[in-house]
């Protein structure tokens, strides 16, 4: 089990304690919209954590599910949904193999899920990361979007995937699948520089934790990166 494992599988409040206080501009939602317009659409979300992409749709999706590997997240997922009022299916499964008929959703989207597998699976990260892009688009309806959401660096003013093997990943995604990249700035704003530390270094360590002091970072930047495709 390695470092993002451990928080996923023991400290889902935590994280979720730390990503509430994202995308302090909500810069997500109008990138996610330009991308595919939600309103009215079947959306599938991968990877959903405990909700990030999910609370922010919840309203205007006409049906959304939920699929996440790590039980522990959902149930967090759960408490988030009941505070908006919200009922949406949540569902613990692997994205490699979905439990869903063909062409069931408008929208099929894996907000920074994928990207883990580049470390977990270093000698067939292709053939596994295949397995989720195959299964995303036999999940999409023809004229359906598939959008993927992965960093592209926390605690920099500049845009650029954090190691070089999300780099080899994104230009994959790419070239191989067909993606068009897009880049978000989705900075945290938190209270004071000691809360920025507190909430932050328990998933991004200790390297993280003395930049924002050096920098005097209470609003840390941020980008995501968003790849999307329309399929044919």
């Amino acid at each position: 089990m390695d470092h993002f494992e451990k928080i996923y599988a023991q400290k889902a409040r935590l994280y979720h304690t730390m990503i509430d206080t994202e995308d302090v501009d909500g810069n997500l939602l109008p990138a996610l919209q330009a991308a595919a317009p939600m309103g009215g659409r079947r959306v599938l979300d991968l990877g959903s954590g405990t909700g990030r992409v999910t609370l922010l749709l919840h309203e205007m999706a006409s049906d959304l599910v939920a699929l996440d590997l790590n039980l522990p997240m959902l149930v967090e997922q759960m408490v988030q949904r009941q505070q908006v009022g919200g009922d949406w299916p949540l569902i613990n499964g692997d994205m490699r193999w979905l439990p869903f008929e063909d062409a069931c959703f408008d929208v099929v989207i894996a907000g920074w899920a994928i990207g883990h597998l580049r470390s977990w699976f270093e000698a067939d990260w292709k053939d596994q990361m295949g397995l989720i892009f195959s299964e995303m688009d036999r999940m999409v309806v023809p004229g359906g979007t598939v959008i993927v959401l992965e960093t592209m660096t926390t605690g920099s003013t500049i845009p650029a995937p954090p190691t070089e093997g999300l780099a080899e990943y994104y230009d994959w995604m790419e070239d191989q699948w067909g993606f068009a990249r897009h880049v978000i700035q989705t900075d945290y704003q938190f209270e004071d520089i000691e809360q920025a530390v507190a909430y932050t270094e328990f998933f991004f360590g200790k390297e993280l934790a003395e930049a924002i002091r050096d920098n005097q970072w209470a609003r840390l930047p941020e980008w995501t990166g968003m790849w999307h495709k329309t399929k044919s």
